[in-house]
């Protein structure tokens, strides 16, 4: 343990960032989770529980490095329409609403594993609900799918989200090895997660809308399709449901106050710039721009062309030739696989990203910045104060004190070592969020794995990756994904359903519970 001074102030400034992590609103200091974390940084500084070079040092730039071009990425891919090609798969030929939840689950987990799962639920709330009132069936089955299987979709990859961003670069473990010792658990308990709610809705899914039922909502399929979305915001700070433990009502203009990195009016700041209104008497609004009333579509629109189409490569290039957009996009798909073959080749995961992200910006043979402005500056701010924050902690000796006393009963060479380990993690990424627990747990949970054997301490990295994304899904305010999907589905002027903490807490417990323990047997070193 440090000295009693340096005990009690590092654990006032951590008391700080905790609360205000969890609690970005507090009546007391409603400053919110970004600036919560940088106070807690300043204090640790001011506290002289760490130097100011000791704090700069504690700030790891391969992970912010990984996750600015994982963003810059995302925005590129959306704009090739990428999610709107996601989005269409789940109604392409549907067999019915249980078909219809498993493609989501399906869906919903690869494209968590390579888009993140906070960039999925924010672009396919609104398919998902488009296509319930479209079919006529409750959205509650299908939002739960969609947020309970992005979560278990990103443990699968280093990208698949901030923990797990974390622990590769700490752990030194390739994307390759990363996604083959995962992937198992994540494929069978995306299937298990399905089963558990169809278990659960069985019957309400099983009713069929009639179809001359003339309180029926009918959507036209080019509405479901139509809706765009940003998933620039990446946003593992999210707006929060909490008034749904009080009430079942909702109310779409009160403040979020609890778990995430940041606010939903930053998310839908990020969303795509509206689109210049040409001349030409011919124009007509998009149906985004219905909902969001701040896009509107040039006469291409006219010829079933995105609302982006303003967003084209310019029309000619030094050479004369003009460019195709769907040139273009085959050329932000190109890239992007050429960013995953080499990450599964081993390559530096942070350069690599940012290469890809500079190569797209370059391709698109214009300003970026308006691309560049829709990334959340803030979430990277947030990690720089949590890593001070976290590294001051951990010098007060107090992680490591509790970890003594717990190091015992927690080795993961026997199956009730696992166990115990396993429910700290679920424990703590509850109570404190994922990441700031990998952040405290991480070096302990490996230095106690090498002493076993060095395929333990693999081993051990990848059940706290596994452990600490699922954990999100036990409770609606477990995880960044769940509260994304809430709060669209919440202040959606499509339908406006409100999914409330109880409705998640009675799915969640029992799948998080499940899945996890079938993914502890199934992790491969």
């Amino acid at each position: 343990m440090a000295s009693t001074s340096k005990v009690v102030l590092g654990s006032i400034a951590f008391a700080f960032f905790w609360v205000l992590a969890v609690f970005p609103a507090v009546p007391f200091l409603p400053i919110g989770r970004t600036a919560g974390s940088l106070l807690g940084a300043m204090l640790m500084v001011i506290f002289r529980v760490l130097s100011p070079e000791q704090a700069y040092a504690a700030i790891d730039l391969q992970i912010l490095g990984l996750l600015f071009g994982t963003m810059v990425v995302s925005i590129y891919l959306e704009r090739a329409d990428m999610f709107k090609y996601l989005g269409k798969l789940i109604s392409w030929k549907s067999k019915g609403a249980k078909d219809m939840l498993f493609r989501i689950c399906l869906i919903s987990a690869l494209s968590s594993a390579v888009f993140t799962n906070d960039t999925s639920c924010v672009v396919l709330t609104e398919f998902v609900l488009k296509i319930a009132r479209q079919q006529n069936l409750p959205p509650h089955p299908f939002l739960l799918a969609l947020a309970s299987s992005a979560n278990i979709g990103s443990s699968a990859t280093p990208i698949g989200n901030p923990q797990n961003l974390v622990i590769a670069i700490q752990s030194k473990i390739s994307f390759f090895d990363f996604l083959l010792g995962i992937t198992p658990a994540m494929l069978i308990g995306v299937l298990v997660n399905a089963l558990i709610l169809l278990c659960m809705y069985w019957k309400l899914l099983s009713v069929h809308c009639d179809p001359e039922d003339a309180t029926a909502e009918v959507v036209a399929e080019e509405d479901v399709t139509s809706h765009r979305f940003s998933p620039a915001t990446m946003s593992h700070v999210l707006p929060s449901c909490s008034q749904d433990l009080s009430s079942e009502s909702g109310n779409a203009h009160r403040s979020p106050s609890v778990r995430g990195h940041s606010s939903l009016a930053e998310t839908l700041r990020n969303r795509l710039p509206s689109a210049e209104i040409e001349s030409d008497g011919s124009a007509r609004n998009s149906n985004a721009s219905k909902e969001m009333g701040n896009e509107v579509s040039s006469p291409t629109r006219e010829r079933g062309e995105s609302v982006n189409e303003h967003f084209c490569p310019p029309t000619k290039l030094f050479w004369g030739v003009k460019w195709n957009r769907r040139l273009w996009k085959i050329c932000v798909y190109l890239v992007t696989s050429g960013m995953l073959v080499a990450l599964l080749m081993g390559r530096s995961m942070s350069w690599t990203a940012i290469t890809a992200a500079l190569a797209l910006a370059v391709l698109d043979f214009k300003d970026a910045r308006p691309c560049l402005e829709k990334i959340s500056y803030s979430l990277l701010l947030f990690f720089c104060g949590m890593f001070i924050t976290v590294d001051g902690f951990n010098e007060t000796g107090i992680p490591s004190k509790l970890w003594e006393l717990m190091e015992p009963y927690a080795k993961i060479d026997r199956a009730g070592g696992t166990v115990i380990l396993a429910l700290v993690i679920l424990f703590l990424s509850n109570l404190a969020s994922n990441v700031p627990t990998v952040l405290l747990l991480g070096g302990r949970v490996a230095a106690s794995a090498a002493a076993i054997s060095p395929a333990d301490l693999k081993k051990a990295w990848l059940i706290l990756a596994w452990v600490s994304t699922v954990a999100g899904n036990l409770s609606l305010l477990g995880s960044a994904a769940n509260l994304i999907v809430c709060e669209q589905a919440r202040t959606s002027p499509l339908l406006g359903f409100n999914l409330t903490f109880w409705r998640h807490l009675k799915f969640g417990v029992p799948s998080t519970l499940i899945v996890t323990a079938i993914g502890l047997a199934l992790i491969r070193i």
